[in-house]
């Protein structure tokens, strides 16, 4: 996504957030800690640890951010979640997992196990090589084992227990896979596609919720048919986007928020919020000017933003 798309996300991010809180905490972070999962949208630099394609280690991802060099991050500056971390209070940012850095002190404060080219569909991820959900909560669990070691078991509870879980997932399962194969698109409708994404989703909660998780934030998929990648590819229409991917996205949305409602019946404390991006940065393409943005549906270049 782009600068403009990130704002966006940000700010319902942050609202998101914040209806996640229960209670402040006793030092100057709302939160203890934030572990992060899912793809592009929110990989700090795993990626850079893996033999994939999908890197952002080089110019000119990371000119606007930190010594303006590239970390991993798929942005040229700070991603939705850094800019999260910052207003919760946060001095430093949780590490990318498979880092050096992800070690001693500098795990008290969280993880980030994203990974770009990763989704609700493991068997896609795992052949882009990228790190697959399934694995994510693998390396979190591995995670839990270190941090207990360094922050000792009643204080490593307290951190899992009451820090903030994001996951970004979808818009790669589907712009990234679905649509661009035939062995998928020709057998499975998007409605069916999505059932099983919603299953792994499902999967996915039930994991985390078994390891202790209990504040989820999960984006909604965006108008993936306004996205670079989709108008770029499939072509777009007098509108700016590719009108079917936009109704696709919206119903599985629609099925994402059947399986939260059901999931916090079924995970008793388990508090999910979805933050809803679709209409916002829709709203972004088409009234570009509403938000200061004369260029809303040029089809240009992007290298400010995710690889979507």
């Amino acid at each position: 996504m782009g600068t403009s798309f990130t704002t966006m996300s940000l700010l319902l991010l942050l609202i998101a957030a914040s209806a996640l809180l229960l209670s402040h905490a006793q030092d100057d972070k709302l939160v203890p800690g934030i572990m992060t999962f899912g793809d592009s949208a929110v990989d700090v630099g795993n990626n850079d640890y893996l033999p994939t394609i999908f890197k952002a280690n080089y110019p000119p991802y990371g000119r606007d951010f930190v010594n303006h060099q590239p970390t991993g991050r798929f942005c040229n500056g700070k991603l939705a979640t850094d800019i999260t971390a910052d207003t919760l209070g946060f001095k430093t940012y949780p590490p990318a997992y498979l880092s050096p850095d992800a070690m001693g002190n500098n795990l008290l404060i969280g993880a980030n196990f994203a990974s770009a080219g990763s989704g609700f569909d493991d068997k896609a991820a795992a052949l882009n090589h990228a790190i697959t959900l399934s694995q994510q909560l693998e390396l979190f669990k591995e995670y839990k084992g270190k941090l207990a070691k360094v922050a000792g078991a009643n204080k490593s509870a307290t951190i899992i227990k009451d820090s903030l879980y994001v996951l970004s997932a979808g818009s790669s399962d589907f712009l990234q896979n679905y649509y661009v194969n035939p062995l998928l698109n020709k057998v499975y409708t998007a409605d069916q596609y999505g059932s099983y994404l919603v299953s792994s989703f499902n999967t996915f909660v039930k994991g985390l919720y078994g390891l202790g998780g209990r504040r989820l934030g999960l984006t909604s998929l965006p108008p993936l048919g306004c996205l670079p990648a989709a108008r770029t590819i499939f072509g777009y229409h007098e509108s700016g986007c590719v009108s079917q991917f936009n109704t696709e996205a919206q119903q599985f949305n629609k099925k994402i928020g059947s399986a939260v409602a059901n999931l916090q019946k079924q995970l008793p404390g388990m508090k999910i919020v979805v933050f809803d991006i679709f209409k916002p940065l829709y709203d972004l393409v088409k009234k570009p000017s509403d938000f200061g943005n004369q260029m809303g549906n040029r089809n240009l270049p992007f290298v400010r933003g995710e690889i979507l």
